[in-house]
């Protein structure tokens, strides 16, 4: 299968979806130089191409129910790891799981905090693993759009990080981030300058 070719409009999609999947496509259209509908007709692709698999709403179990994050890791006897997997992500209270290159499964769980101590012996399907630990996790957070360190949008006059109250605007036909209307202006200045001296 190949990767679909994303251009920076569809990244920084993603990036404001990822921080609100509930932002309104006017918004996002206002701040990717789109109209709404285009904004909904990329919004579609990318979910046809499966790189937004779903929106779903982020709940901390910890934070309203008497919970834990619990972090496991699973050796499974050979060529069970991909059965192994399907049962962990049935398991109750699991979130998420991994598997490692070396073929070892990792899980994140949410189990009730009283039956932390015999969770895992009760609901994990441990019959194909060879050994497994468990971990208390002492704080658990998700990144609003991970990518890396270069995932932060950086301003294309001054290059600091843009915040929410940047823009993204059009020059020459391309897609650039600003932190301020300031940088905007004088980074379109540069431009033609630039543009008249080649011209000389």
């Amino acid at each position: 299968m190949t990767q679909p070719e994303l251009d920076d409009t569809d990244r920084e999609i993603l990036r404001l979806l990822a921080e609100n999947a509930r932002r309104p496509y006017s918004t996002i259209a206002e701040a990717v130089n789109l109209s709404p509908p285009s904004v909904s007709a990329r919004v579609r692709q990318l979910e046809q191409e499966d790189v937004i698999r779903r929106f779903t709403v982020d709940l901390d179990l910890t934070q309203y129910e008497n919970r834990i994050h619990v972090m496991v890791r699973l050796q499974p006897e050979l060529g069970k790891t991909d059965s192994l997997r399907e049962s962990i992500l049935e398991t109750p209270a699991v979130e998420h799981v991994f598997t490692t290159a070396e073929g070892e499964i990792v899980a994140v769980a949410t189990p009730p905090r009283n039956t932390v101590g015999n969770w895992a012996q009760q609901y994990l399907p441990l019959t194909d693993v060879r050994r497994y630990d468990v971990q208390l996790l002492s704080n658990a957070a998700q990144s609003a759009y991970a990518e890396g360190t270069e995932s932060a949008l950086k301003c294309a006059n001054c290059g600091t990080t843009v915040g929410e109250d940047g823009l993204a605007t059009r020059v020459g036909g391309s897609l650039q981030q600003f932190c301020s209307e300031n940088c905007e202006t004088t980074y379109r200045v540069q431009k033609v300058k630039r543009n008249l001296m080649l011209r000389v």
